[in-house]
């Protein structure tokens, strides 16, 4: 994949159940090369603990927080604001220390993938709805519109989604399309194929 320098926002269109490896080896291998970091956030609909906006922030926070001392005053702040960890802080005030660690000059470049977006419950009931939720905290943050920020989202192309997303003016890859898909899908049925006995008779 190309990421080009002035583009805020990767769409990557997922039409097969597969992982999305090659995309973070290709941003890992350009972290190597300098200040520039990255941080991960896989959703699964087999855990709750991945599927909501709550623990994309807490992910992402920490997952900053061990790159950089600036990053992690930050967040000491919110922790000693909160008794020390023993109440827990709103999703506003996570949105806001993210939003503090993303304008602090000087760190490089930031990548933050998140992966299967679709896998976030978008069932309905009161607001606010877990996707929802996640995608809105995705649109506060893309249109900060960071020069040393860049998102990639990977989902499967659902309607709520792309409505969401498609105002940001992503740049959209179908990854059916590329070179490596097929490999990886590969990878993804030999893994599902060897952890599951029943399958290895």
């Amino acid at each position: 994949m190309i990421w080009y320098g002035s583009l805020r926002l990767f769409f990557v269109s997922r039409t097969h159940i597969i992982d999305s490896s090659t995309i973070i080896k290709d941003i890992q291998d350009m972290c190597l090369t300098g200040l520039d970091s990255l941080s991960i956030f896989h959703f699964d609909f087999r855990d709750k603990k991945k599927q909501d906006a709550r623990n994309l922030l807490s992910s992402v926070l920490i997952q900053l927080c061990q790159k950089s001392n600036q990053f992690s005053k930050i967040l000491s702040s919110v922790y000693s604001d909160h008794g020390d960890g023993s109440r827990e802080p709103e999703i506003d005030t996570l949105l806001g220390c993210l939003k503090r660690m993303l304008e602090v000059q000087g760190q490089g470049t930031l990548y933050i993938v998140v992966d299967a977006l679709d896998e976030s419950p978008n069932s309905s009931g009161p607001p606010p709805r877990r996707r929802e939720q996640v995608l809105d905290i995705l649109k506060e943050l893309i249109e900060l519109n960071l020069s040393h920020t860049r998102f990639c989202v990977t989902s499967r192309p659902e309607a709520d989604i792309r409505r969401a997303l498609e105002p940001l003016n992503p740049y959209n890859v179908l990854l059916q399309n590329q070179e490596g898909q097929i490999k990886d899908l590969a990878e993804y049925v030999n893994s599902v194929v060897h952890s599951d006995a029943t399958m290895q008779d």
